[in-house]
């Protein structure tokens, strides 16, 4: 019995509902199979957005800002809906029936019902009517801009897209990292692995999008790199599909945001009690290993485990009303949550910084000269710079980084704050190298006239510092970010707390469309009623702005170290002792959760 005990995952089940057999279900295999539909949501999300900025501005005639804007909405938005995924899969579908339901979503292509995802997509940049006619401005003349109807049908078919990324996006990670057994050492070494080749193969998506997407898009046509898009998700969710008899199913323990709202309720109702000295006074109605121990933090939460008379009314008087009591398993559950919240809020600005690289920096060298020979670059696919600097230094991190530092300190690597914090310090450079290099860019335009809509005699490979920079900072705080909300979150929450990291991209992209309404109306009075960032960025000083962000990347970033100095992670183990980890202290490990 206890062999056949040992072969099995304790809190994992098969495709049949019978505990997972640890020789037949889980592991490597099945994280990659998972793995490919990431990678083909990010061909298609990406090869979207990335060069969606010159779509709005050749082909639909939308000023630039207002571009720019459109594009970081529909990412931001993209990312929000992780949230009601992570909802949905926690609480009513599971993480599995959640990913393949919001995939097909994202794949639908138009038929005779109804136009959904990126074949609706293919359909608006097919359709003449559905866009205005073209024309060539000038100084002179204005080109006529799309019109309501023409706005709208666009906009309907972006954030479909939107709805099937949110939802599958917010499950990938947390579903792939349920292949593994954290108790299984072997399989513990595996998923800490996990996260970097998470990321690694998410990110090969993203260069085949910015570098043979983009290509399709400029030079043969935007509804065949559509449809591209979507038969290779239909092909990826028949492969997922194939995977499921060797998949590990986690049950889920109910709405996390019921049982936070049960916990402040409780607390609420009882916030004039007196909390017991002694914390063994407090209810708890987990056992072994499900218990979470007391900590001392957000101490008026304790109240909602305080029992009195009256908390057993509702039903019967062996089970307590869950809005009047609760275990102090399920409110230190939500004191992780809201520990998670100062380095969620510090790690925003990030994404901000990040969304320039898929907006203004694709409009900056549309500007630049891109010739390779006979070659034109698609200015697009710049970000292949971007997206190679992220795929280095995961590599490189992988494979020279982790090994060494493991053989040095014993721990496999830095710890997930210090990844962040390295990754915001890449950042904050990188947007002080975009604003010297966009100062050098503006000196040469004004020198050839910066009305001029000519090609300006200088590389684009100016830009590689700025792309690079940025997308070295990505690989480490994607990764620690992601590292750190599924590992430091409860296990009941692990979908939502993935989703709650989701929400740093989403409010990273809405943040970035906030300071551009904000930069256009300060600056706007000053300079000709456009500011810095004119519709003809050869005319504004988009300098001034990516040095604005440099600045507030450098302040979020000594935010963030204090953060990280006083978030307290629990230990595992009797007692419930907790310490202190710095950005440049202990290497991370998974904690005790319920």
């Amino acid at each position: 019995m206890e062999g056949k005990m040992s072969l099995t995952v304790a809190d994992a089940v098969d495709y049949k509902g019978y505990p997972a057999d640890r020789s037949r279900t889980g592991g490597w295999v099945s994280a990659a199979l998972i793995l490919v539909i990431e990678i083909c949501e990010r061909l298609s999300t990406m090869g979207i957005a990335v060069n969606l900025v010159t779509y709005l501005r050749g082909t639909m005639h939308i000023p630039s800002a207002a571009s720019a804007n459109i594009v970081t909405d529909f990412m931001g938005t993209s990312f929000l809906l992780c949230l009601l995924g992570g909802f949905l899969a926690d609480s009513f579908m599971g993480r599995y029936t959640t990913i393949a339901i919001f995939a097909v979503v994202q794949a639908l292509i138009v038929d005779v019902v109804m136009n959904q995802g990126t074949g609706t997509l293919a359909m608006t940049t097919s359709l003449p009517n559905l866009h205005p006619p073209p024309c060539e401005e000038t100084t002179t003349h204005k080109c006529e801009p799309a019109n309501g109807r023409q706005m709208g049908i666009f906009y309907l078919s972006l954030y479909l897209i939107a709805l099937g990324t949110g939802g599958l996006k917010s499950s990938v990670s947390g579903f792939g990292t349920d292949q593994f057994d954290e108790e299984d050492e072997k399989e513990k070494t595996q998923m800490t692995f996990f996260f970097n080749r998470f990321f690694f193969f998410i990110s090969t998506g993203t260069l085949l999008a910015v570098t043979i997407l983009v290509y399709i898009q400029d030079e043969v046509g935007r509804t065949w790199a559509y449809g591209i898009c979507s038969v290779t998700m239909f092909l990826a969710i028949m492969l997922f599909l194939s995977g499921t008899k060797r998949y590990r199913y986690k049950k889920s323990s109910g709405s996390p945001i019921v049982h936070i709202l049960r916990v402040m309720v409780a607390a609420v109702s009882k916030r004039k009690l007196q909390i017991p000295s002694n914390v063994n006074f407090l209810y708890e109605d987990c056992a072994g290993a499900a218990i979470i121990p007391h900590t001392d933090q957000f101490r008026c939460l304790d109240k909602a485990a305080i029992v009195v008379e009256g908390d057993h009314e509702m039903n019967g008087p062996s089970t307590p009303n869950p809005w009047k009591l609760c275990s102090v398993t399920r409110v230190e559950e939500v004191k992780m949550m809201i520990k998670l919240l100062p380095i969620w809020a510090t790690t925003i600005i990030f994404w901000t910084t990040f969304a320039q690289m898929i907006t203004f920096s694709v409009e900056q060298a549309s500007t630049m000269e891109r010739s390779i020979g006979s070659f034109q670059i698609p200015a697009g696919s710049l970000t292949v710079f971007f997206v190679g600097a992220v795929l280095i230094t995961l590599a490189c991190y992988d494979r020279i980084v982790m090994p060494l530092w493991k053989k040095w300190k014993g721990k496999p690597g830095f710890n997930n704050l210090q990844r962040i914090a390295i990754g915001l310090l890449l950042s904050t450079v990188g947007m002080a190298a975009a604003a010297l290099a966009e100062m050098k860019r503006l000196s040469v335009a004004r020198s050839v006239g910066p009305t001029t809509t000519d090609t300006l005699p200088i590389s684009v490979f100016l830009l590689i510092p700025q792309f690079f920079l940025v997308g070295a900072g990505e690989a480490f705080i994607y990764t620690g970010q992601l590292d750190f909300f599924i590992t430091r979150s409860p296990k009941g929450m692990k979908t939502m707390s993935t989703g709650l990291f989701l929400t740093t991209l989403s409010l990273g992209f809405f943040v970035s469309s906030f300071l551009v309404a904000v930069v256009k109306n300060v600056t706007g009075t000053t300079r000709d009623g456009e500011g810095w960032l004119t519709t003809n960025i050869n005319s504004g000083r988009l300098d001034c702005f990516y040095g604005l962000l440099a600045v507030l990347s450098f302040l979020n970033m000594g935010s963030f170290l204090v953060c990280a100095s006083w978030y307290k992670p629990k230990e595992g183990g009797k007692g419930g002792g907790v310490e202190i980890v710095s950005v440049v202290g202990k290497s991370s490990g998974a904690e005790e959760r319920c």
